[in-house]
Formats: C-alpha cells, sequence, structure tokens
C-alpha cells in the first residue's frame, strides 16, 4: 500500500530526472485550479507564493492574526546549506550524510539527498528576497557550526533567523495577495478534510472571531501547519501551535509516520514553575561557541564563579572529542539527564547544566585587541572587546535570558536543560510529498519526510523552505496535470454538508459536556504523562502505564471537561478544546508507536536498547522502517512500514568520538 514513488537511478541523479519527466499544468489551465494552503510558516507561505505566482488560484489559512505570526519566526540561530563557503570540506554529498547519520538513518535517502540539492539555491533565494543574513569582512555570507557536523554551513542572521526567513517569504506572499493570486484567509481553523470520491477536495474552517463554519473547495490541499510538540503541554513551541490540521486528515485516511519521533533540545532555560504554559528555547547556536560543564562534585552548592577551572567537568569534550560542545540534540540532551541524574546538575532544582561564554569571550577580545593593535590590554579591555563580539552574534539571546532569568550570561554562564521541542514524526508522504490521500499533500514540519529519529540543528528552516519554493511547485503538477477537467465542486455537495455536521456535532458535544475541570487541566494532565513515559526515555513498562492512563484521561476529558462561553462566538477555550481532544487521541498512538519500536535511535531512547556506554542502540535487522500507522477506530490503528534501503550511505553505529 506504502508507494513511495522514489524515481529511478542514482542518488544524485534522481531528482533532475524527475524534474525532467514530471508532467506539467499550461499557464491557461493554472487559472482554472485552486488550491489550498494550511499554514503560513515558511513552508506554507512559500509554497502559497510561488504556487500563486505560476499562475494558480491559492486560497491560505492560518489561526493567527496575521502569516507573519506563524511559528517559523521563532526559530532562532540559522539555516543549514552545502555552499562551502568556509572552504573546510562541505559538499551536498556531505550534507545528505550528515542528515542521515543525524537522522540515526532513519529517514529515507531520495528525499534528504534532494533537501541537501536544493540547499544552495535557498540561500540565493532569501538573499534575492533581501534576507539580512550576517556577512565577513570581506562581504561572503558567513557560516556558523551547529550539532552534528564538521564544518560550518549555518548561515543566520543574529538570533532571529527564522523571522528574517519568514519576512522574506511573507512578502512574496503579500505580493501575491495585493495581486489577486492568493486569498488569505487569518483568524481561520481547520476542522475537517473533505474528501470526495478518494480525493482531498477541500476543508472546513472554524472563524475564530466569530465561531462560523466555514466550508473551503480545492482541487488539492497542502498542509503547512507545522509539528506536534504541545503534546506534551511545556514545549519551546508557540502555545497555539497544535496538531489539529494533520490528525483530521489523519482520521479520514492519511497514514501517520514515526510518531514517536520526538526532539529533545538540549539548550533551553529550565523549568521554573508549575504556572509555566511554555519553555524557551535558547539557539543551539549558542553551542558554536559556548562551552558546556558541570561541577565534578556532585550536588555541588557553590555559585559557578567561585568552582576553579580544575573542578569542573566538561563532559560533552570528555565523552565525544571529535564533536566536543556540537554533538547532535539527541546525544546532547540525553549527556545533559544523566548528569542531573547522577547529581552533579546545578541551580536550585539541580536540573540544570552550564553554558558557559567566558572563554569564548576572552579569545574573541583577544582578537579584536590584535585588530585594534592594543598591546598588552587588561583583562578588562579583552573581555570588553569579546562582549562586543558575542553580543553582535547572539545579543538578542543573551537580552532574552536576562530577561528571563534576571541573570547576565555575559558574567555568569547560562543554565540550561533539555526540552521537547521539534517531531521528526508526521503525516506519511511519498516522495512528492503526498500523503496516502490523493490530492493531499502535506509540508514542513507536519510530514515526517527528511529527518529519521533526530533532527539536526538549522535543518527544519531548510526543508520548509526547500518544501515550499523548490519541491512542491514540481510535484504538485503531477497530480493536477490530470485534473484540468474538474470543475470547481460547490460547497453544498453532499460530502461538504457531512463534513461541516461531524464538526458542529463535535463542537455542541464537546461543549455540552458541562463538567467542571479546565482544558489546560487536561493538557497539562497529559503533558505529564507523555514527559515522564514517552520522553527523554522510554521503557516496555512506562509505556504500556501511559497508554492506560491516557485512555482514563480521555474519558475524564469526555465526561468532566467544562468550556465556558458560547460555540457561535469568539472562545479560545473551545479552540483549545478541540485541539487538546486531537492531543490526547495522538499522545496515545505516540507511546503505542514507541512501545511497538524495540529499539533506540535518535531522539527515540529506549532504555532496554542502550550500549554499555549509554549510546543508542539500533536494531537494523528489525526495525529498519518507517512505521505508517492507519486510523481504524478510537484505540485502534494498523501499522504498515515503508522499508528503508541504504545504497549509499551505509547504516553504521552512530559515533561522534
Amino acid at each position: 500500500m506504502l508507494d513511495s514513488k522514489i524515481p529511478e537511478g542514482p542518488l544524485e541523479q534522481k531528482w533532475n530526472e524527475y524534474k525532467g519527466h514530471v508532467k506539467l499544468v499550461n499557464p491557461a489551465n493554472k487559472r482554472k485550479i485552486e488550491i489550498i494552503v494550511v499554514g503560513t510558516g515558511l513552508a506554507g507561505a512559500s509554497a502559497a507564493a510561488s504556487l500563486a505566482e505560476m499562475g494558480y488560484q491559492v486560497k491560505a489559512y492560518c489561526f493567527q492574526d496575521s502569516p507573519r505570526r506563524a511559528h517559523s519566526i521563532s526559530a532562532q540561530g540559522g539555516i543549514n546549506a552545502a555552499k562551502n563557503y568556509q572552504n573546510d570540506g562541505d559538499s551536498v554529498f556531505r550534507l545528505f550524510y550528515d542528515t542521515i547519520k543525524g537522522g540515526d538513518y532513519r529517514s529515507r535517502e531520495s528525499n534528504v539527498h534532494r533537501l541537501a540539492e536544493v540547499s544552495t539555491i535557498i540561500i540565493d533565494q532569501c538573499v534575492a528576497q533581501g534576507v539580512p543574513f550576517a556577512r565577513e569582512y570581506g562581504g561572503l555570507l558567513s557560516n556558523r557550526s551547529f550539532g552534528g557536523t564538521q564544518v560550518q554551513r549555518t548561515f543566520y542572521a543574529a538570533g532571529q533567523t527564522g523571522q528574517q526567513l519568514l519576512i522574506g517569504a511573507y512578502q512574496a506572499l503579500e505580493r501575491q495577495i495585493a495581486l489577486g493570486n492568493v486569498i488569505m484567509y487569518s483568524r481561520h481553523e481547520m476542522q475537517e478534510l473533505v474528501v470526495i470520491d478518494g480525493k482531498a477536495r477541500g476543508i472546513i474552517t472554524r472563524n475564530l472571531l466569530n465561531g462560523k463554519l466555514e466550508r473551503h473547495f480545492g482541487h488539492t490541499v497542502l498542509l503547512c501547519s507545522g509539528g506536534y510538540g504541545n503534546v506534551f503541554y511545556l514545549s519551546t513551541n508557540a502555545m497555539g501551535c497544535n496538531v489539529t490540521a494533520i490528525w483530521k486528515a489523519h482520521k479520514k485516511g492519511a497514514f501517520f509516520g514515526n510518531p514517536c519521533f520526538t526532539q529533545i533540545h538540549p539548550t533551553c532555560i529550565p523549568v521554573s514553575g508549575d504556572y509555566q504554559s511554555k519553555l524557551t528555547l535558547m539557539s543551539e547556536s549558542l553551542r558554536n561557541d559556548g562551552r558546556i560543564w558541570v561541577p565534578q562534585k556532585q550536588h555541588d552548592p557553590r555559585k559557578s564563579y567561585e568552582i576553579p577551572e580544575n573542578e569542573r567537568d566538561y563532559y560533552l569534550e570528555r565523552r565525544y572529542p571529535a564533536f566536543g560542545n556540537l554533538v547532535p540534540r539527541d546525544v546532547a540532551s540525553r549527556a545533559a539527564k544523566e548528569r542531573c541524574d547522577a547529581g552533579f546538575g546545578v541551580g536550585t532544582s539541580r536540573q540544570a547544566v552550564y553554558l558557559d561564554f567566558a572563554e569564548a569571550i576572552f579569545r574573541y577580545g583577544k582578537v579584536e585587541c590584535n585588530k585594534h593593535g592594543l598591546d598588552n590590554p587588561s583583562l578588562e579591555i579583552i573581555r570588553q572587546h569579546g562582549k562586543e563580539v558575542v553580543k553582535e552574534k547572539y545579543g538578542n539571546l543573551f537580552d532574552m535570558y536576562e530577561k528571563i532569568t534576571g541573570e547576565n550570561p555575559y558574567e555568569v554562564p547560562m543554565r540550561i536543560y533539555p526540552a521537547v521541542h521539534y517531531t521528526m514524526g508526521g503525516l506519511w508522504v511519498d516522495y512528492e510529498l503526498m500523503t496516502t490521500i490523493p490530492g493531499l499533500y502535506c509540508m514542513g514540519e507536519a510530514n515526517f519526510s527528511d529527518h529519521g529519529a533526530n533532527r539536526l540543528g538549522a535543518s527544519a528552516l531548510m526543508q520548509g523552505l526547500a518544501d515550499g519554493y523548490f519541491v512542491i511547485p514540481y510535484t504538485v503538477g503531477n497530480y493536477l496535470s490530470d485534473e484540468i477537467r474538474t470543475k470547481i465542486i460547490p460547497t453544498d455537495h453532499p460530502e461538504f454538508e457531512k463534513a461541516e455536521k461531524s464538526v458542529s456535532e463535535r463542537m455542541n458535544m464537546l461543549k455540552g459536556i458541562g463538567g467542571t475541570k479546565t482544558v489546560d487541566h487536561f493538557h497539562k494532565e497529559l503533558g505529564k504523562i507523555m514527559w515522564e513515559k514517552c520522553g527523554m526515555a522510554r521503557n516496555a513498562k512506562g509505556l504500556q502505564e501511559a497508554i492506560n492512563e491516557i485512555q482514563l484521561l480521555k474519558k475524564e476529558f469526555y465526561s468532566d471537561l467544562k468550556i465556558p462561553g458560547d460555540i457561535n462566538e469568539m472562545n479560545p477555550e473551545l479552540d483549545k478544546a478541540n485541539r487538546v481532544a486531537d492531543f490526547i487521541e495522538l499522545g496515545e498512538l505516540m507511546c503505542i508507536d514507541a512501545l511497538n519500536r524495540n529499539e533506540s535511535c535518535g531522539g527515540h531512547f529506549r532504555e532496554e536498547m542502550q550500549t554499555p556506554e549509554g549510546e543508542a542502540k539500533r536494531d537494523d535487522e528489525h526495525f529498519s522502517f518507517v512505521s505508517a500507522w492507519e486510523y481504524k477506530s478510537a484505540h485502534e490503528w494498523e501499522l504498515h512500514k515503508e522499508v528503508l534501503t541504504f545504497n549509499v550511505a551505509k547504516p553504521s553505529q552512530r559515533s561522534y568520538k
């Protein structure tokens, strides 16, 4: 049942061969075709702008008040591309290999190689749009290091790269809106997928300002709605991020790929209390210059500046000398957890490690003093110049940290701890980014496609823009070329009426429960279960307990939920209830998937499957496949497997030592 549609031929020629033989839609016919794009982050905004530029009639939807508020704006550290400006040995193949290896050999070779190929033209596209990437003294774009690589390939705009890239895509989108080629529906949230004769033909949305349900037709539907990290309640995602769009598609027949593959980011501000609604990310780019350490002495009560150098354990540099502080995120996160669990954690909670910039400030300061011809400068002068360099590269991140914690990271080390960040799982898609429902595509973080069991830092922005600017404009035509005779289907079609009725009934059912507990209560309870039993470490006993607990939580949710306000009005609590209902079902599937995968790989760490050194231990003989789950009924899914073949990047035990 799973046809990945991978083109024949050598890996490095597949994408060009595909583009050379793909079916096309002529300009006159494009003007007759309507395309729905759900989500306006990097994947959605770039896709909507590109397809409208090509002549298609596009309708775009976001639940925010503006496309510019999509969560892509929160990305900080950078975007990868194999430009090799640093002349340090980078190449398309090396980016491909690093991504496959970083994902612990659980991603599809053909998609990852295509991503590496188009990475270089993404940068050209963004520069042409005016994205203010950092530059070297000579004018070339600057690069910095990120985890899982030994080259500098990450392009950046201070610590706000996602914001600058999204503004570029947003401007392209707004131009098409002004020209009338895109109709923008802000504050509209997808509630249901409409399938007619087996093909995706539209969506039902809720106008979040007045509660009205609306029907929208499209010859094809593109889901670009982001990841589902908020299933854990506390995560680095914006509070509105949700799984609803792809979950509704999943329940209509779209298979869900690798749902248990969750990324725990190692560089986040630690939890400070039960009142928190989200966590704050400190960009992985900080590991480019910062050094991570803990005291050598357990339960050390001293302040960081009271601990001398010879009593500090730079544990990543000690354990992984080849990559040091730049090991991939899953490796760095588990190492931090191990140190804290062993009693070496710092801060009041003892659930944190230090990220120290003292050495980088001193190093940069010496270079700057040399530039200024300062002989024998004082330590204070060196530090002053070093701080200016660090401020230029990471200033907004340092300011954010100080505002949240009240500590000046130029003077004392940051305290960091792992937190839920990105989800590698998502709707299963083939090479063309089409799901198992014909005419339904899924892009960016919403699909499972490119990152395997662990995403390397700075690759999310790369995938979102690759899918929107350079993949979907080719692949969607292959489907739409056979749809040029399909007339616009009126929204009074029985399937539209049926879909809207199901949404209305669901809303009334949720509102009519009339219980005593808030949506946030249930969301927090779900988050605790997921973090404790399907988080950084998992085991069979805990996962089975989690499944049972989530099923009980679901029963309580549908018997004791309280939603104030009315349905036919602006009602954020009702909106949250819809999303949490989907999160509860997703949480169960995530635990089922994690329980089924009896191996450790990337961010999926089963405690029963680890090497003597505590590293993830894969089982390629039995689990070298994508888990693609088909929804059957409540609490019941059927597993389909896409077997992964590696003709170029041969699987080996991942080592960063």
